[in-house]
This record gives C-alpha cells, sequence and structure tokens, in this order.
C-alpha cells in the first residue's frame, strides 16, 4: 500500500501530517442508493366502493388457497397495494408473505406490470392506466403442506382461514375506512363457522356481510368436514371440527363448564363488545397452530380426542378461557400503543403486561371459577409456574419489561438457553404480578374489594360497543387507584424493571400460600409430563428430557449446565444402563437417598460421544404449593365462583321447594 493511500497518515520526519481525502466520485466508490417515497400514509376516510373478495378453498390435494379481488379505483396514476403485515393477536410482523404467490393485476383484458416495494416488501407499486374503473388482482397463499414449512391450515377435513393471509389492499386509507365484501367457496358438504354475518349463498360461495377490512381481518373462518355447534349462550357458540366424526363428543360436564366460563367472564367484566362470539375449535394433530384471540371469536387447535382423553389433557384446559378474556383485555381495551390504524404500520408492545400477562392471570382464575380445573389443580398450576420463575437466572440481566420486545426479537422461535435468555415473560411473569396486585388490594381494603372491580371498571365501559378503547400507563394506574388507593406506579414500574434472582412471590404468601419443593410431582406435573412425553427435572438437575432422550431445555446455571450439557444433545445411558426416562428419575431419587450415589450420564451430541459426571445431591425438587399456617387463603377465594351459574340454580331450586 502506497503512503497516499486513501484514509492513512502521511509521515513526514518524526511527525504526522493528514492526507487530503479524495472525493468518492472521485475514487469511484459506490453512493448511497437513494431512497423509495415513502408509503402514503394512512388517512382516516371512507374507501370509494366496495372491494369484492372471492376466495376458493376447494384445492385439498395441494392446499393451495386462491383469491381474486375486484378493486374499485378513482383515476389513472400510481397505486400501492399492501399484504397485511402486522397481524392482530401475534403481536409482531408474522404474516407469512413468503407464502403469497401469483400476484396478477389486470385492467380488463391488459396484465398490468408491478414492482415491489424495495424496502418495504409486503407493498406492490402498479399505475392504474387511463379509463379503468376497477382493477381485477388475482394471487393465491399457498398454505404449508408439512410443518416445517410453518402452521398448515388447510386439510382434506379442516380448514382455519385468516382473511390477513388472504387479502391485498390500497395503501393510504384506515382499515375501517376499506369496506370489504367476502366470498367463499368451500368443498361440496362442508361446514363452516364465523362471527361474520352471512347476506346470501350464491352458486357455490358463501357471501359474507360486508365489513370494514379491520373487522374482516380479525374474523376468521373455520370449516370442515365433519363439525359439531356447541351452544353456550344466546350469543355464544363452540363449533368443534374434526377429522373423525367420533371425536365430536363433548360430555354434559364439560359443555356446562364452558356455559358457566362464559357467565363467570361476562360477569366478571360487567360487559359484552360483541354481538355474537365464536369459539373456533379444531381437533386436530395436522392443523398448526395453538389459540389465537379476535374481538368476536377465537381460532383454537385442540388434541383430536380431546373429550375421551379429557383428564390427561387438564393442562390445556385454560385455553378457552384466556382467548375469550381477550375479547375485553387486548380487542376491546388495548394499549395505545399497540393499536395502529393499518396493518402496514409497526405496533409497540410496551403494555403487553396487561394485555398478555392480566390474561393470563384471568385464564387461570376463570378456568377455575366455571370448573373447568378443580381448586387443587389450579393451585397445582400456579405452584409449577411461581417454581419456574424461582429458578430461572434471566431476570438477573433482563427485566420483564425488556421481554415485552420478544415478538418480534425472537418470533416464538426455539431459543438455546431460553433461561437466561429468556421469551416473553410478561405472560406468565406478568401472571405473577397480577396476583400480588389481587392480594394486594384485598388486603388494602379489609378484603372488601379485589381485581375484580378493576377489571368490571376498567374493561366493563361502554358495555355492547365494539369499538376499541386504547389506553395508556396512566390509565391503569388511575383505575387500580380508583379501587385501592396506592403507588401504583412505583410498584409496577419497580416490578417490570427489576433485575435480580427469585420470582415476585409477594402475592402467594399475601394469599396465604407459600413455594415448596417435594420429592414427588402434582397430579399436575404428572399430566404435563405426560401430554408432552417427557420428564421436567428443572427444579433439580436443571432441564427436561424427552422419552427418547432429547434435552429439550438446559437451566442456565444448574448442575446439568455446569456439566455440560445443552439442548439438543440426548442421553443414552444413566449410570451405565439404558436410557429410559423412569431409570433417570429414579437415579435422580436416589442422590436424595445416598449422598455417594452418582449420576453418570452417557450423552451423544450429534457425533460426539461422552459420559458426564453431574453434581448433586438433593434428590428430587418438584414445585408444591403450601398453606402459611393462620394466613388468610385469599388465594382460594380468589379461585371460588363469583355466581352461580343457571344450571347450578336449576338444581338448587327442587331442593329448595322441598324445604318450604
Amino acid at each position: 500500500m502506497t503512503d497516499n493511500a486513501p484514509g492513512r497518515q502521511r509521515r513526514v520526519g518524526a511527525r504526522f501530517a493528514p492526507t487530503a481525502r479524495p472525493s468518492t466520485a472521485s475514487m469511484g466508490l459506490p453512493r448511497p442508493t437513494p431512497q423509495p417515497p415513502a408509503l402514503p400514509p394512512p388517512c382516516d376516510r371512507p374507501y370509494p366502493g366496495v372491494l369484492d373478495l372471492l376466495v376458493d378453498a376447494t384445492d385439498l390435494d395441494r392446499a393451495i388457497l386462491s383469491a381474486r379481488l375486484a378493486l374499485p379505483v378513482t383515476g389513472p396514476g400510481p397505486l400501492t397495494l399492501l399484504y397485511p403485515k402486522w397481524m392482530p393477536g401475534y403481536h409482531a410482523p408474522q404474516n407469512p408473505i413468503a407464502l403469497f404467490a401469483g400476484l396478477e393485476i389486470r385492467a380488463g383484458d391488459r396484465v398490468l406490470d408491478w414492482r415491489r416495494d424495495p424496502v418495504e416488501v409486503h407493498a406492490f407499486h402498479v399505475v392504474v392506466p387511463e379509463g379503468v374503473a376497477a382493477l381485477d388482482i388475482r394471487y393465491q397463499f399457498l398454505s404449508p403442506t408439512t410443518a416445517s414449512q410453518g402452521d398448515i391450515i388447510v386439510t382434506h377435513d379442516i380448514l382455519n382461514l385468516q382473511w390477513g393471509r388472504l387479502t391485498v389492499y390500497p395503501a393510504g386509507w384506515y382499515a375501517r375506512g376499506l369496506t370489504v365484501q367476502a366470498r367463499l367457496i368451500l368443498p361440496p358438504d362442508w361446514t363452516w363457522s364465523s362471527a361474520l354475518a352471512v347476506c346470501a349463498q350464491e352458486d357455490d360461495a358463501v357471501v359474507f356481510a360486508p365489513v370494514s377490512l379491520d373487522v374482516l381481518v380479525d374474523t376468521p373462518v373455520m370449516a370442515g368436514r365433519y363439525a359439531l355447534a356447541v351452544p353456550l349462550d344466546t350469543d355464544v357458540e363452540m363449533t368443534l371440527f374434526a377429522h373423525d366424526r367420533t371425536d365430536l363428543a363433548p360430555g354434559e360436564a364439560q359443555v356446562n363448564a364452558w356455559k358457566r366460563l362464559v357467565h363467570e367472564t361476562c360477569h366478571l367484566f360487567g360487559s359484552r363488545h360483541f354481538d355474537r362470539y365464536r369459539f373456533l375449535v379444531a381437533l386436530s394433530d395436522e392443523v398448526g397452530g395453538g389459540g389465537v384471540e379476535h374481538h368476536r371469536s377465537a381460532e383454537i387447535i385442540a388434541k383430536p380426542r380431546l373429550f375421551a382423553d379429557w383428564e390427561h389433557l387438564t393442562p390445556l384446559h385454560d385455553v378457552t378461557a384466556h382467548e375469550f378474556t381477550h375479547s375485553w383485555n387486548g380487542k376491546f381495551r388495548r394499549g395505545a400503543d399497540s393499536w395502529t390504524p393499518s396493518f402496514e404500520v409497526p405496533i409497540r408492545n410496551d403494555l403487553m403486561w396487561v394485555y398478555e400477562g392480566q390474561t393470563q392471570y384471568w385464564g387461570h382464575v376463570l378456568t377455575a371459577r366455571s370448573g373447568l380445573w378443580s381448586t387443587d389443580t389450579a393451585l397445582e398450576a400456579l405452584a409449577k409456574v411461581a417454581a419456574t420463575y424461582d429458578v430461572r437466572p434471566g431476570e438477573m440481566w433482563r427485566t420483564m419489561a425488556d421481554t415485552t420486545r420478544d415478538p418480534i426479537i425472537a418470533g416464538r422461535q426455539p431459543l438455546p438457553w431460553p433461561s437466561w435468555q429468556r421469551s416473553e415473560d410478561y405472560y406468565a411473569q406478568g401472571q405473577l404480578m397480577w396476583l400480588t396486585i389481587d392480594t394486594l388490594i384485598r388486603e388494602l381494603t379489609d378484603d372488601v374489594r379485589s381485581l375484580d372491580d378493576f377489571a368490571a371498571a376498567f374493561f366493563g365501559i361502554d358495555d355492547g360497543s365494539m369499538i376499541t378503547a386504547p389506553y395508556v400507563f396512566d390509565d391503569v394506574v388511575a383505575a387500580l387507584d380508583a379501587v385501592a388507593p396506592h403507588d401504583w406506579a412505583s410498584f409496577i414500574h419497580s416490578t417490570l424493571e427489576s433485575r435480580g434472582p427469585g420470582a415476585p412471590l409477594e402475592g402467594l404468601a399475601r394469599g396465604g400460600y407459600r413455594l415448596v419443593y417435594r420429592d414427588h410431582r402434582t397430579a399436575f406435573c404428572r399430566q404435563f409430563d405426560a401430554l408432552y412425553d417427557q420428564l421436567d427435572l428443572r427444579f433439580s438437575i436443571g432441564f427436561t428430557v424427552a422419552a427418547n432422550g432429547t434435552l429439550q431445555e438446559v437451566m442456565w446455571g444448574s448442575p446439568a449446565f455446569e456439566a455440560g450439557l445443552a439442548s439438543g444433545s440426548s442421553i443414552l445411558s444413566v449410570n451405565g444402563a439404558p436410557f429410559a426416562l423412569a431409570t433417570l428419575s429414579e437415579a435422580v431419587d436416589a442422590t436424595g437417598r445416598d449422598k455417594s450415589a452418582s449420576l453418570v450420564l452417557g450423552v451423544a451430541t450429534r457425533s460426539y460421544r461422552r459420559d458426564v459426571a453431574v453434581t448433586w445431591s438433593e434428590g428430587h425438587r418438584f414445585p408444591h404449593l403450601e398453606r402459611i399456617e393462620g394466613a388468610r387463603a385469599r388465594l382460594d377465594d380468589i379461585l371460588q365462583p363469583a355466581l352461580l351459574s343457571a344450571l347450578d340454580k336449576a338444581r338448587a331450586a327442587p331442593e329448595e321447594s322441598d324445604q318450604e
């Protein structure tokens, strides 16, 4: 390199003098690329005309959903079409645009050229010619055909259709200003369910009543070959879809519990913000996903033998309560920074500890109040939550508030060290925070008031309204202060921003319980392990392991971690014996009975094999809740039904009549 190389300095004797830097133009270096024009900002005005959307869902063999959109236009010139990016309920830009294909834009018989925006890849630019009143837009959504490609939504028996995956819309308008007439073609003899109203049956298509785009995207359709509609209330219905008709057999006890769930939830919030509500439940191991909330419905993917294996699936019984709660918390009322006027505008998640954290709290409480869980089961579930955060060290460096960024940071992708990295802990750790708030309100008011009063006041406003009511941090604090005066702002900030070991367990103690560890699992933990075919030893040697020996999670800083174990490795042997969950469990148990007992695991990490000695001498440690003698069992009070259901009253009536 010469002394005159760009950016170097020329030596002059023992001194250095700067060398003049030539311009980038004279050097031939690349110049910054001019930025493309910004997308038209959304404006709150009605779009001139109705978007006519037709979706054909009959190609079950190839799982291809074909769409055709008739889009009125007002004149010639540039037009930007958008594919929804920030879908409601996902908290991140997760609409799978990679599966959007075949875009063709026609003006009459003429196929128009389009260009994807080089920065915002969900945007497509086209120029509308003179004399054109509407565009004919055609495209497909290529539903995954294997789970490795994403959530499967089309099978030969069940369809789970989200309109946001099947629509494009013009930039420059609020979503509520765009009216869409949606039509859906289903396979012959299929049944469907949705909170959308129907206005006609046109040939082979279901014609839904026109709605605004924001309502359409938030109102999915589930359909299938075999279905069963279960009324739960005058305007609430659960529709079950299955691959096998014999799986559609809910018992009287399950249906009554769901009815109580509706009654308890509506009583809690003192309002309804829907004209109709639909639980859309797919009993399937093929359809992907879990639970997605919507204002007037919920998508729930459950096990095929939900009713035959009801008791074994107890850990999953809370999903209906969680998603139903979201109609009030997250849909009707939503953090102001999570509400946006259209689907290309980014959201922020600062208040997810209300949106999801309090929903997680009410989900468990309402599951118990409705009878979907017994009180003991709810306590055992809470013990598992509390213990998980009691042993996780991630809070040493990262606050709960920072985990509200996780939907965008990680997108729920598998993590190598979740106990250290943390992942959306505003859900379950947020649940513990709201338990603390509930029990503190009760203590401050001599058990006259509770978080129930906050729920009714905060979420129960404008009964019957379906227009989202946003809120900010100060609104939450003011509503809590109206129930029980306290320095709630400082308490919440301290909880959200704290760094340190251990879980926030004050709510348990104030609720009359303490977290303890014993040498046997609760029924809930046994059911949870059986459900996922695993053994959870995170609270002792520090990992969960699948029945095939694969390490699923290794706790940061645990004995297993110190021994050099990591997720993805496989245990081949335990103290020389072939691996089995029972063999491993017995070996861990032996360390508590005999301090000299060894725990040597034969481990394979890809092609590398070795023996690993885990240092541990305390046997099994499984989480339990233990009553604090002399303390008021506020937690028991929280989990009790708040009202008698109509069914309970009917059953009690004959006894009262006999007494008279």
